[in-house]
């Protein structure tokens, strides 16, 4: 029998003023075409806002690498290795930012496909299956107590150790190593009138028998996940956790279709609004209340699309976990006073300013909703060749040409602009826009055809390259002259179309673009030997010695000329790049188009988030020794190769011109692109 799934979510606040949890609902379609789901609840821990951050990178991780994934042969592996990109995220943010050490979460995720359900989960959180009245936890127990039981369930039972909580966690996604995920190699079958819970611990409060009670007595998830968070809030127990519920029913198709009948009928009585596929249906209400959908297996397949639950970004983290758990969250570490004032004013500068979401969120959403995509753009004009060679300075004022921010992505590749022009970043986007400054631009015809990418001429420069003394950021460091010959890098992010004119001609494999429009988005999953090769091509196509920049020059030319870590300035600012943590309007999954936000003082594009870059320069510890010409490095460890920028993965504080990192240069990656260097003749 095949099986439909239906899904809905929800959360509350419990007795905090805050949420640390999060939970994601992503439709996804299977190797047939056929509608498949992705759902993932993690609970943070670490305090305010610390938890906050934990939960929400991590199941943005989690998400990311598996619908990157899917569909997959070894859906196990793919979990597995979600998990383990989720703690990876953790592990950045953590380097970037000392004061959130100790921050962490636990997580469940489950996948969704046929008759069968997949999971992988690390600490407390929940996995039920209630099956003919009967609840049964499905996922391992990784809290002391869960350790205890399973002991004894083996037959072989061990003493509690004095002082250790039943609460106190065994393993969590904190940033350090996971000592056990539960990850099972074979899926579980389900059955037509099976419910799946996924839960915070917050859900405790509630005994098995008013869980099994509560879920028999509701026809829908929405009304089952409503009733259950209703029973916690009614139970007033003190210092009742933050709580988050998702139900999913398994039904049978014909069952499915009677339901999607009723649920139709219903949206007409409220006036809901419905699209022209007839797949996704909008409620017409001020909550955020969404209708309950079917999963079904015939249903047309759509493109991945997901929904997330934002929860409150705080003003100011609180301490770091501590060794006992209870309701409020496992603690495995503790903290001194001191370091709790310093995590306070650390996190004040890093949070303050964000607006919080409305608590006691509720969700429901279906496989078959269409993917939507509100994205902005940059138009621009294209340009005659300048010449065979780069002149060593920037030419004399000429006539201005703006470059307008438009709320419509572009089409195509953006075109050239006259060959000199002045920039002015428009003023909505940012608080002082970037002087005006002059610029040369230009674009090398090629031997087969078309035309290089579009250049951008720096004049020769020395600036002030890496971290002050005082960074506890040791690779950025010291701090050191250099200067700068006059050079040409490419003002956007190298495309897929542009990638691809290499990849045809030397008999390459095409990229995998992750259903982006390949003329407008930056090229991704190529290695450093490939991008090596392609600026070797782009040489022998105009006559011109293209390479990679070195990171000397990247970073000179991510300033736009300014001293500060970005280049609008000192803080940390939304809407000015597509990252993790930046509020961007575009898909967390993948990379936004080429030119979706204004450029920096230089006119270059995306040189902060969006994807990071590959440099020319072996990868060393750090800048002792470093040249100061602007020269390649070589030496040091050159199987891995620098990348720079951050990307759409990383918290804001990872795309700071300054902010290096380093990846096998034989390898791809998902959020890793290229920008191009020519030289002077």
């Amino acid at each position: 029998m095949a099986l439909s799934f239906e899904i809905s979510g929800a959360q509350i606040d419990g007795a905090r003023d805050y949420q640390e949890d999060a939970f994601l609902i992503t439709n996804l379609t299977d190797q047939d075409g056929k509608p498949s789901a992705l759902v993932i609840v993690a609970d943070g821990m670490g305090g305010h806002a610390a938890g906050n951050v934990a939960s929400n990178m991590a199941v943005q991780a989690f998400n990311k690498h598996v619908t990157a994934n899917y569909p997959s042969e070894h859906l196990h592996e793919v979990l597995n290795g979600a998990i383990l990109k989720a703690n990876h995220s953790i592990a950045e943010t953590i380097k970037e930012t000392p004061a959130l050490d100790g921050m962490g979460c636990t997580m469940v995720g489950v996948l969704l496909q046929g008759n069968k359900i997949w999971w992988a989960s690390v600490g407390d959180s929940h996995l039920y299956l209630i099956r003919n009245r009967e609840l049964s936890k499905i996922n391992a127990d990784h809290s002391y107590g869960g350790f205890l039981d399973a002991m004894e369930a083996a037959g072989t039972p061990v003493e509690p150790e004095p002082g250790l909580s039943r609460n106190m966690l065994m393993s969590a996604v904190t940033g350090s190593d996971i000592s056990e995920i539960d990850c099972p190699t074979s899926p579980l079958q389900l059955q037509a009138g099976d419910k799946i819970l996924i839960s915070s611990d917050g859900l405790d409060t509630l005994s098995e028998g008013k869980i099994i009670q509560y879920c028999e007595w509701s026809e829908s998830p929405k009304e089952c996940s409503s009733a259950l968070l209703n029973a916690v809030e009614e139970a007033e127990m003190p210092k009742q956790d933050n709580t988050t519920v998702v139900v999913i029913n398994a039904v049978d198709k014909a069952a499915a279709a009677a339901v999607a009948v009723v649920e139709e009928e219903e949206e007409d009585d409220d006036e809901d609004i419905t699209d022209t596929s007839g797949q996704a249906r909008v409620a017409a209400k001020a909550d955020l209340d969404k209708t309950a959908d079917i999963i079904s297996e015939d249903a047309e397949a759509p493109e991945a699309v997901e929904e997330t639950v934002s929860v409150q970004e705080p003003a100011l983290p609180a301490a770091a976990p501590t060794e006992s758990k209870g309701l409020n969250k496992g603690r495995m570490f503790g903290i001194a006073a001191g370091v709790v004032i310093i995590v306070a004013i650390a996190g004040f500068f890093l949070f303050a300013g964000k607006k919080p979401a409305p608590t006691g969120t509720e969700m429901t959403t279906t496989a078959t909703v269409e993917e939507t995509e509100t994205t902005t753009g940059i138009e621009a004009e294209e340009t005659e060749e300048t010449g065979s060679g780069i002149e060593a300075e920037i030419p004399e004022e000429q006539p201005a040409a703006e470059t307008a921010v438009t709320g419509t992505a572009p089409e195509q590749k953006p075109e050239e602009k006259p060959a000199v022009e002045t920039v002015e970043a428009p003023a909505k986007a940012v608080e002082e826009p970037p002087a005006k400054i002059e610029k040369k631009e230009f674009s090398d015809s090629l031997k087969g055809g078309g035309k290089g990418p579009v250049m951008v001429l720096l004049p020769a420069a020395t600036y002030e390259m890496g971290s002050p003394s005082i960074s506890i950021q040791t690779d950025e460091r010291p701090q050191h002259s250099v200067t700068l010959k006059s050079f040409a890098i490419s003002k956007y992010e190298i495309t897929f179309t542009e990638y691809d004119q290499f990849a045809q001609a030397t008999d390459r494999k095409l990229p995998d673009n992750l259903y982006m429009d390949r003329d407008t988005s930056p090229v991704i999953f190529v290695s450093w030997d490939d991008a090596y090769y392609y600026t070797k091509w782009l040489s022998e196509q105009t006559g011109h010695k293209y390479r990679l920049p070195t990171e000397s020059e990247w970073e000179y030319a991510a300033s736009g000329g300014q001293e500060t870590p970005f280049w609008w300035g000192f803080d940390e600012k939304t809407g000015m790049a597509h990252c993790l943590t930046c509020d961007s309007p575009f898909d967390p999954r993948k990379p936004a188009k080429i030119g979706s936000f204004q450029p920096n003082q230089f006119g270059l594009y995306d040189t902060a988030g969006n994807v990071s870059e590959w440099v020319q320069d072996c990868w060393h510890d750090n800048y002792k020794e470093a040249p100061v010409d602007g020269s390649v490095w070589e030496g040091g460890d050159c199987t891995q190769r620098i990348v720079r920028g951050g990307s759409f993965i990383s918290p804001q504080q990872s795309i700071r011109r300054t902010k290096r990192d380093k990846f096998r240069s034989d390898s791809g990656y998902d959020h890793v692109g290229i920008r191009v260097v020519r030289e002077a003749d």
